[in-house]
């Protein structure tokens, strides 16, 4: 028999509109909500009655580290109290939920998961970046630009090498040493876009090629949070402002001709 239980769920990209359903209906019979930094606390108000505890990080400050975060977990559900542990994106995609159910689940706790739309893919379509097109691309490669050792992920020399689509997440303390692999693989023209703060109010764009992108984002002032898309698919987010540009003038011409 169960002591409690856990759902771990994924909160979205960012916009409060793109959580799903399922995961409201889970906040809305928490009694217990711990949420992230990259969560918008509005989605708090799905929770009205639940504690809310504040667990994530900013700037490399943690309100608790992960073995507290999962003592919290087990503490709380051992109430038999239902404990929903909102993370942005999808828990499963650089989120530590796989390891907080396996914790929960070793320590006689109910375990679910609420998948979310994950950032990699989410963040790029937002601003009409797709990362797989026709006769552009026939994969793409979603990376962590740090590892744990905050080093540069192997795998970024590894996907420079091919010709899929590459979406680098906390990636931009190393763009420089990314950009660096790129051009090594003869790829300093291959365009680049940088989304900081993806579908929120607060979201900032800029897009280059991997040899002005590194000023670009200075000039810009980029930082994290954000996702570094690399590969000809960004060319779609100004052919679609283009096409949109060319119609809205035609729609202009016509109106004056009536």
């Amino acid at each position: 028999m169960y002591n409690g239980k856990l759902t771990v769920v994924g909160a979205g990209p960012g916009d409060v509109d793109l959580i799903t359903l399922k995961g409201i209906k889970a906040l809305q019979h928490a009694n217990v909500v711990l949420y992230d930094a990259l969560v918008d606390a509005e989605l708090l108000n799905y929770a009205p009655n639940a504690e809310h505890i504040f667990v994530g990080k900013r700037k490399g400050c943690y309100a608790f580290q992960q073995d507290q975060i999962n003592e919290l977990i087990v503490q709380r559900a051992g109430l038999n109290k239902h404990v929903v542990r909102l993370k942005g994106g999808d828990p499963f995609v650089f989120g530590r939920g796989a390891e907080e159910m396996e914790y929960a689940a070793e320590n006689g706790l109910e375990v679910e998961v609420v998948p979310g739309i994950s950032s990699a893919v989410a963040v790029p379509a937002s601003q009409n970046i797709p990362v797989t097109k026709r006769g552009a691309t026939e994969s793409f490669w979603v990376i962590t630009g740090t590892t744990k050792e905050h080093k540069l992920s192997a795998d970024v020399a590894l996907a420079a090498k091919s010709n899929a689509t590459v979406v680098i997440l906390m990636g931009m303390s190393k763009l420089v040493e990314i950009a660096e692999l790129f051009k090594k693989e003869g790829k300093s023209n291959l365009p680049v876009a940088i989304i900081q703060n993806g579908t929120t109010e607060d979201e900032k764009v800029g897009i280059g090629t991997i040899s002005t992108i590194v000023e670009k984002a200075k000039k810009q002032q980029l930082s994290n949070p954000a996702i570094i898309v690399i590969g000809e698919v960004v060319n779609h987010r100004q052919k679609i402002i283009e096409i949109q540009k060319n119609h809205t003038r035609e729609g202009i011409k016509l109106f004056e001709k009536v």
